[in-house]
C-alpha cells in the first residue's frame, strides 16, 4: 500500500472515530483479518486476565502469555474443538482461515491460518454479543493450551 493511500485511510478511521454514531457494521460485512483482529484483542485479555492471579512477576506473565497467544498454540486449540462448532462459527473459523495475511516465521502457513481462523471465531462470537459461547470456547481454549505447555515442559525436565 502506498503512503499517500495509508495517510487517507488512516485519516478517514480517525475521522469516523470521532463521529458520533458510527455503528459497527453486521459482521458478516466485516473483512475476516478484521474479525481476527478483534478477536486477538479478546483472547489476549482473557488469556492476561486468567493468568493475573498466578504471578506478581511480569516477566512471568508476560512469557506465559506470548506463550499461549502464540498461533502454534491457538492452532493446538482451535484444532481441538473445531468439532464442536456451530455451522455460524464454522463459516467464521473458514472466513478467517482462507484470508490473505503475511505468515510469520514464528509458525507455519497451516498454523498461522487456523490460528486466524480461531481469532476470527473469537471476533466473530464477541461482535455478536454471544457471551456464554465465547466464555465456553475461551475457556477450553485456555485449558487445552495450559495443559499442552505443561506436558511441554514436563518433556523437557
Amino acid at each position: 500500500m502506498k503512503f499517500d493511500k495509508y495517510q487517507m485511510l488512516r485519516d478517514h478511521a480517525l475521522a469516523m472515530c470521532v463521529a458520533e454514531g458510527s455503528p459497527v457494521p453486521p459482521t458478516r460485512q466485516l473483512h475476516p483479518i478484521v474479525l481476527a483482529y478483534v478477536g486477538d484483542v479478546v483472547f489476549s485479555m482473557y488469556t492476561r486476565l486468567r493468568l493475573m492471579p498466578t504471578s506478581n512477576k511480569v516477566q512471568v506473565l508476560h512469557d506465559i502469555d506470548a506463550k499461549m497467544v502464540s498461533a502454534v498454540m491457538q492452532c493446538k486449540a482451535m484444532q481441538a474443538i473445531e468439532g464442536e462448532l456451530t455451522e455460524e462459527e464454522a463459516q467464521a473459523f473458514h472466513r478467517g482461515r482462507n484470508a490473505k495475511s503475511t505468515v510469520p516465521k514464528s509458525a507455519s502457513v497451516a498454523q498461522y491460518r487456523i490460528a486466524t481462523g480461531f481469532e476470527a471465531l473469537l471476533g466473530y462470537l464477541f461482535l455478536e454479543k454471544q457471551e456464554e459461547r465465547l466464555e465456553y470456547i475461551l475457556d477450553k481454549s485456555f485449558t487445552i493450551i495450559a495443559q499442552a505447555m505443561q506436558e511441554h515442559f514436563a518433556k523437557l525436565k
